[in-house]
């Protein structure tokens, strides 16, 4: 069908067709990195007729922010105030899992919402916690009920930030098996261990040091919106003199992300170090990703929430460091879990990932042995060991 006879018929869902299509481009692109004009073609009509319904792309963005959320908080709505948390979790699961293209939004992109609109989306979201905290708390009084519940709603939302390919029903039982290991996991029972992590290298050169300025600058503020000259600003160098190192701004964000990919590396190797058993090596891998996690948040939080906006040929390096690193996740998930197949592997490390994101958030990604412990725990707990 043709943009024009597209346009002629008018659905009248238009609306909801175009936030759908909308909610997808921004998962993949990114806010800043996403069109109007491919959001319009992905509904096939023109970017003209798009403006009809709403007036600028900040405007649509913020509907996209919050229809996730607002699913989510009507699903929970329609389950029995006494409902058990097999269903509470089975509604959520459903929902994040029908919608999984389109609902990474409200979890990473929503940091471009101004103050107001931000505040609306975390009091909904709250809403959506407190309800499943109520539920784990009759089931499960075990220590840190909220911490636990945004682990939970971690697994599941996991989902949204992956392309792993896997049934809808099946990937529905995974990932509501893990949620329920979660709440059921007592975040006090986790094991000290020593963890080694890689130190940063100390910026010695120029380059270094403009990856060192830039790192905290795009987590605070955003990739799009920090300039060329607030970076050269902050290593004492012309804007113009920037380009001598990097040839523009995403060059500097895709070395940030190989940096912290290879950081994360080194860290793996160096824990995995004499570990045989299976069972052992994932509980090696869990500590190390939390202890990674929390010590480099600004790091990990920029290769996280901005990959997505690299151009092609930048995202493909660290894309396939990411790829290696779950590679040695499902290999050593699935030798303790042989029952597991490779997507199921996957989907679960995703799971683990989630948890570290909702419950490091949860804890404000305040640095503690016993915070590292109760985060390596219900990570654990969510892989099934």
């Amino acid at each position: 069908m043709t943009t024009e006879s597209a346009a002629a018929v008018r659905p009248r869902n238009r609306r909801q067709l175009i936030v759908g299509a909308a909610g997808r481009v921004f998962s993949e692109r990114g806010y800043h990195a996403a069109s109007m004009e491919e959001i319009a073609a992905g509904v096939g009509i023109t970017a003209a007729a798009l403006y009809r319904h709403f007036p600028n792309k900040y405007a649509l963005f913020a509907e996209c922010a919050n229809v996730m959320v607002d699913r989510l908080v009507a699903a929970l709505d329609d389950v029995p105030a006494d409902a058990s948390l097999v269903d509470v979790l089975t509604a959520v699961t459903r929902v994040t899992v029908a919608h999984r293209a389109s609902g990474g939004v409200y979890r990473w992109e929503a940091r471009y919402l101004d103050r107001a609109d931000r505040g609306v989306l975390r009091a909904k979201f709250a809403h959506v916690v407190g309800r499943v905290t109520d539920v784990v708390r009759r089931e499960h009084p075990l220590p840190d009920e909220h911490l636990r519940a945004a682990a939970a709603l971690g697994v599941i939302g996991s989902i949204t930030m992956h392309h792993t390919s896997i049934a809808q029903r099946r990937v529905e039982d995974v990932l509501l098996a893990a949620a329920l290991r979660v709440v059921a996991t007592d975040p006090a029972a986790g094991t000290a261990r020593l963890v080694e992590l890689p130190t940063p290298p100390v910026p010695r050169t120029r380059r270094s040091e403009i990856l060192a300025a830039a790192i905290p600058l795009f987590e605070r503020d955003g990739f799009a919106t920090v300039t060329n000259g607030r970076i050269a600003e902050a290593v004492g160098l012309v804007p113009s003199a920037l380009y001598r190192y990097f040839p523009g701004k995403a060059d500097i964000l895709a070395a940030a992300c190989l940096q912290a990919a290879g950081l994360l590396t080194q860290a793996v190797e160096q824990n995995l170090c004499g570990v045989t058993d299976p069972h052992d090596a994932v509980v090696a891998l869990a500590a190390t990703y939390v202890a990674y996690s929390f010590e480099h948040t600004a790091l990990t939080s920029v290769a996280n929430a901005e990959l997505v906006g690299l151009p092609a040929t930048l995202q493909r390096p660290v894309v396939v460091a990411q790829r290696e690193h779950i590679a040695v996740w499902e290999q050593q998930l699935r030798s303790a879990r042989p029952e597991l197949d490779s997507r199921q592997a996957r989907v679960l490390v995703h799971a683990g990932f989630g948890v570290v994101v909702e419950a490091g958030r949860r804890l404000r990604w305040h640095d503690s042995p016993e915070h590292r412990d109760a985060v390596a725990a219900l990570l654990v707990g969510a892989l099934g060991l």
